[in-house]
């Protein structure tokens, strides 16, 4: 059995009827919008967000969800997807999981359009149902995802990115919206317990921590990923790797590299050699330790909690996202 059925199996019913809910959340009067969101729902991914909200909601109160926590998740999942659809058009980009992504089939104005839309719905979904607990999660994550992204474009500009500015950009980008899956889980079932829904906020943060970490490195290995090798190095952006090398060499390699990301980098020979320059210098390995190191606190902290299938699946989860090929 592939892991992520492996990883679902606790939940196979409740993430059934999530489609069903997650469609009927996005419908509208206006025929142009359903067809973009058929498109959109019919092209889904592995749904790891939902699978967070699910599996943590089952942990921490013994296998029950409610209507609240359908409505958790599909928040998360209308909030990320338009995120998603906005991103494509900031990045200029034509493909998203092998399929044309919206901005290419209906151009830009209509994608961010299509994006306000799914943001409002999302935001609506907890209006109408008083969910303003779970309504400020979600709020706190789209405020620190931004954030994350312009933090990142201005220090691309310079390149003087120091590790803890990385791992704030990371945690605002990536680890913040995994972290609201983890703590609107736990919030749906048990709102009163501030306790369970930090601790599963802070679970959710080390995994993504984890996970962009282990995305990082992809960009230093020729696995069949969705992504080609040294992309990041095209696009300037500083990860891990990278950062640790620039601070364990000489100033003239510095100076090399640094020249080489911002003016070489649509040079195939120059970004090879910086990322044999990086191997050289144990970036990979030492971004390795540190991605660990974030995927064992995380376990640490599901220590405390009965032991049952949901948590099995959490920790499976976690393995799975330092381990994954893509």
């Amino acid at each position: 059995m592939k892991i992520v059925e492996q990883i679902k199996q606790p939940i196979t019913r409740e993430m059934k009827l999530f489609e069903k809910k997650f469609h009927e959340s996005m419908s509208s009067k206006v025929a142009l919008l359903n067809r973009i969101t058929y498109y959109i729902v019919n092209r889904k991914g592995k749904q790891m967000r939902p699978m967070f909200v699910f599996l943590t909601a089952k942990m921490v109160s013994q296998g029950q969800v409610n209507e609240r926590t359908y409505r958790g998740a599909s928040v998360i999942e209308l909030i990320h997807t338009a995120t998603l659809v906005h991103d494509d058009v900031v990045d200029d980009s034509n493909k998203r999981r092998g399929f044309f992504s919206i901005n290419a089939l209906w151009k830009n104005k209509i994608a961010v359009l299509v994006g306000d839309y799914l943001l409002s719905k999302g935001l609506l979904l907890s209006i109408d149902n008083n969910d303003f607990d779970l309504l400020k999660i979600i709020s706190v994550a789209v405020r620190e995802m931004s954030e994350g992204e312009l933090l990142q474009i201005e220090k691309a500009r310079r390149l003087d990115i120091t590790e803890d500015i990385y791992y704030e950009i990371i945690r605002q980008k990536t680890a913040t919206l995994i972290a609201a899956c983890c703590s609107l889980g736990a919030c749906s079932v048990a709102p009163e317990n501030t306790e369970v829904v930090e601790k599963m906020r802070k679970f959710g943060e080390l995994i993504g921590m984890a996970f962009q970490i282990k995305d990082d490195l992809f960009d230093y290995t020729d696995d069949a990923i969705g992504k080609p090798t040294g992309i990041d190095i095209k696009e300037q952006k500083m990860t891990l790797p990278l950062i640790y090398a620039l601070n364990n060499c000489s100033s003239k390699e510095k100076k090399w590299v640094i020249n080489s990301v911002k003016n070489h980098n649509k040079d195939k020979t120059r970004v090879k050699e910086v990322i044999q320059f990086v191997k050289d210098k144990n970036g990979l390995v030492y971004a390795e330790q540190k991605m660990v190191q974030f995927q064992l606190e995380a376990l640490q902290l599901l220590q405390d909690f009965p032991e049952s299938d949901y948590k099995a699946s959490l920790v499976l989860m976690v393995n799975y996202v330092i381990e994954r090929k893509k």
